[in-house]
């Protein structure tokens, strides 16, 4: 049986690109600056968890595949993990840490449903949806339905897959059976 170990993610500011001001008056509007300044604080408590949790997984690195939100397959998956790092992404930094020891980068994402996405939520209206209560709709059903095929492709006994998701994709729910998924934090050896 393959496995998968799922992450499910929260994008932080930095993985906003030029959305976060948008995304950040819209949260402050409804919620406050303080409450934006703790969301900010639990983000970072996060990464810091995954980033303890993974901390055992660095000596097996050989046989992980990862598949990261929003990573198009395009044949630059390294490059764009690193310039993302660079720009202080703690989930890109994290993947480049895993790559560097030895594991494999996929390419999760279908590049033009990803195009699709940035254009709906450039436009005012969807980062307004995407700062407030964002929706599963068609477009994230077949970004979903596209990752899954991927990791089905892609992962191969004895591997040991690496799913960070923003959570409100359903990527799990797609899988073959014959996947089994393990959701990060849970008592289960990897």
């Amino acid at each position: 049986m393959r496995k998968l170990i799922h992450v499910p993610i929260v994008h932080g500011p930095e993985d906003l690109g030029t959305q976060l001001e948008a995304v950040r008056k819209a949260y402050v509007s409804r919620l406050g600056i303080r409450a934006w300044h703790q969301h900010l604080m639990r983000i970072e408590q996060f990464w810091n968890e995954v980033r303890q949790r993974f901390r055992p997984l660095r000596a097996q690195a050989q046989k992980l595949r990862i598949y990261q939100d929003g990573l198009p397959v395009c044949g630059q998956e390294i490059e764009l993990a690193r310039q993302l790092a660079a720009q202080g992404s703690r989930n890109h930094r994290l993947l480049v840490e895993l790559v560097e020891a030895g594991a494999v980068l996929v390419g999760t994402e279908d590049p033009e449903l990803l195009r699709q996405e940035h254009a709906r939520a450039g436009r005012a209206e969807g980062v307004a949806e995407a700062a407030s209560a964002a929706r599963y709709d068609d477009l994230m059903e077949a970004r979903d339905r596209y990752v899954a095929g991927r990791i089905d492709v892609t992962l191969a006994e004895p591997e040991l897959g690496l799913l960070f998701m923003g959570a409100l994709h359903r990527v799990v729910e797609k899988l073959p059976s014959d996947i089994q998924v393990v959701r990060l934090g849970a008592k289960t050896s990897y």
